[in-house]
């Protein structure tokens, strides 16, 4: 009997590149995904037909890691299943046509989404829907680690698992429901896709946490989320210093997260936009994850240039995700959306500036 299942994708709205050093995120699922249509075949053969990669399949005794399949769809389904095999939960073989739409490399987390929803089907199918969503999110981060070649953190992941607005603390590991309504607060969120693909920035994402890990191993702590932000800032660091750089950002931001969610709680848009801009400038002058040298694509330092210029003192934008490319998130009175829309698809075309809707 063929089933079928969503798993929406997720917008970052606070906490960039916080998470994989125990830091703090805001994060929303949104009305964007990846569908399925599967059932179990009762054989030990997975058969994949995606309308982003064509028809793939893979056996269930083949499941380590192959850096051939690095960057690929078939290396995420490999590496969930063998996140389930590990954790002792059952897995068998099943045919799955999955269909997507979320525009791949753009910053709207489709290898995250698409590694959860393997995770689901595999529950659905196999485990009795009994696994937790926040097991299957480890699964699929497990799977981009190891498998994808994507060294991530857990949010993303974790966003689409939940299916809603999260703020999440990684040093407890403490998730917290969060009421995100832009529209009621008279705002609109939009994504802007600039053009420039996360593909092969692998090792420009790689550096950031190697430069934040530096900084802590300074402390001997393994992650910067264990060190303390006071004993960081009594030291006489040279800013010019990359590392110094993000560890800074990675100080400020996680400050900033739990005052951007009670921005939310207490529906004060004007108060959440200038905190979102720090965000957004902190993540430019310190973390520096707007242009690489590994491309020399300039398209999102174009679309982050060019929504100052719009919004500077009417409303908010900042670099989405991981960065180096892809989308400007901004967010503004929903009187100014319009015109926003009509000059950011005059540079980058039309039907790439949309109105994002948080589940």
């Amino acid at each position: 009997m063929t089933k079928t299942l969503f798993t929406p994708g997720r917008t970052e709205l606070a906490g960039n590149h916080t998470d994989h050093q125990n830091g703090r995120v805001l994060a929303a699922a949104i009305d964007r995904g990846i569908s399925a249509d599967f059932e179990a075949n009762g054989g030990k053969v997975v058969h994949i037909q995606s309308s982003e990669t064509g028809p793939f399949e893979l056996r269930l005794d083949h499941l380590s890691p192959r850096t051939a399949e690095f960057g690929t769809s078939k290396a995420l389904v490999r590496g969930v299943i063998a996140a389930f095999y590990e954790l002792g939960l059952k897995i068998g073989g099943f045919d799955a046509v999955i269909r997507s739409a979320l525009p791949i490399g753009v910053g709207l987390s489709s290898s995250a989404a698409f590694s959860v929803l393997i995770g689901k089907i595999l529950n659905e199918l196999f485990n009795g829907g009994e696994v937790d969503p926040v097991v299957i999110a480890r699964a699929a981060q497990s799977a981009e680690n190891t498998f994808f070649g994507k060294p991530c953190g857990l949010m993303s992941q974790l966003t689409c698992a939940l299916g809603k607005t999260i703020y999440v603390d990684f040093a407890d590991n403490s998730v917290e429901p969060v009421v995100a309504d832009f529209e009621g607060m008279g705002l609109t969120l939009c994504l802007t896709d600039t053009g420039g693909s996360h593909a092969d920035l692998s090792t420009s994402y790689a550096r950031i946490p190697a430069d934040m890990v530096y900084v802590a191993n300074l402390f001997d702590k393994g992650v910067l989320g264990d060190v303390d932000p006071q004993a960081f800032l009594a030291k006489g660091w040279d800013p010019a210093n990359r590392p110094v750089r993000r560890a800074m950002h990675f100080f400020e931001e996680n400050a900033r997260v739990p005052l951007m969610r009670d921005a939310l709680k207490n529906r004060d848009g004007a108060a959440y936009m200038r905190l979102m801009n720090e965000s957004g400038r902190s993540s430019e002058e310190l973390l520096n994850n707007i242009v690489t040298s590994a491309t020399g694509d300039t398209k999102l330092e174009q679309g982050l240039a060019l929504s100052r210029k719009l919004l500077e003192g009417r409303g908010a934008w900042r670099v989405h995700g991981g960065g180096f490319a892809g989308c400007v998130q901004a967010l503004m009175p929903s009187e100014l959306f319009p015109d926003y829309k009509t000059e950011m698809e005059k540079v980058f075309g039309k039907g790439k500036c949309v109105k994002i809707r948080l589940l």
